[in-house]
């Protein structure tokens, strides 16, 4: 059976931290995503106003206003995917000299913690980051294929096929803005993962306050009550 002296070098507490982040990642991630009818989150509600959107598209003369939309989403998921590329530079560089990191830690603290458990974290850190990189890749991607669909949608809404042409739009829209929301998720939680650099007390904290902040806004922040008023007055 294979050794990995690495793994050693973890506390019981490190591991419960470590399945706490990920635990959490998950097990919000599919919440949000899987939200019931009952208790939707803004993520859910969404939905409908994408679907809304392409019934609009097909009924507009000019969707000169439409393609702006999707111009202006691809251009965010091309600055997050940019900006989490570069993240992952850095992540690399330090990792490349994470002897100096350790020596600055050790000044601060007074113990000395061996490089490799600096690497190991940097590590988990650079795996959450690259997530958050490919989500925001291929929402950009799909961005775009909404908007090859939306241009093969007929200007005249009686056409055949243009209601099938519509739904298949607004599928891809939604499954655009799910890979979007994704990858945000990735960057709440990457930066939780930082806190792991302070010990393993501190990622718990940073976990749950990521929990937390993510779960308001999904389902108990001022646009879920403007999307519910909405849909409750409709």
């Amino acid at each position: 059976m294979p050794d990995f002296p690495i793994l050693d070098l973890f506390s019981p507490y490190d591991y419960l931290a470590l399945g706490l982040l990920f635990g959490a990642w998950i097990l919000l991630s599919w919440r949000i995503d899987k939200a019931e009818q009952r208790v939707p989150s803004v993520s859910y509600l969404m939905r409908r106003h994408q679907a809304a959107w392409m019934e609009q598209m097909l009924h507009r003369g000019n969707r000169i206003f439409d393609s702006t939309i999707i111009g202006s989403l691809r251009q965010a998921t091309a600055f997050l995917a940019s900006a989490s590329l570069l993240a992952i530079g850095g992540l690399m560089a330090v990792m490349g000299d994470v002897g100096r990191l350790s020596s600055i830690a050790r000044d601060l603290t007074q113990s000395a913690t061996p490089q490799a458990l600096w690497e190991a974290k940097l590590l988990v850190i650079l795996v959450i980051v690259s997530s958050s990189f490919l989500k925001f890749l291929w929402s950009n991607r799909l961005f775009g294929y909404c908007s090859v669909l939306m241009g093969a949608v007929p200007n005249d809404p009686a056409a055949p096929g243009a209601e099938l042409a519509t739904f298949r739009a607004a599928k891809f829209a939604v499954l655009a803005s799910r890979s979007f929301n994704r990858g945000l998720r990735s960057i709440y939680f990457g930066l939780a993962a930082t806190a792991w650099l302070l010990g393993e007390v501190a990622l718990i904290g940073a976990t749950v306050l990521c929990v937390i902040v993510i779960s308001r806004r999904e389902f108990a922040s001022g646009s879920r009550r403007v999307l519910l008023d909405e849909q409750d007055n409709s």
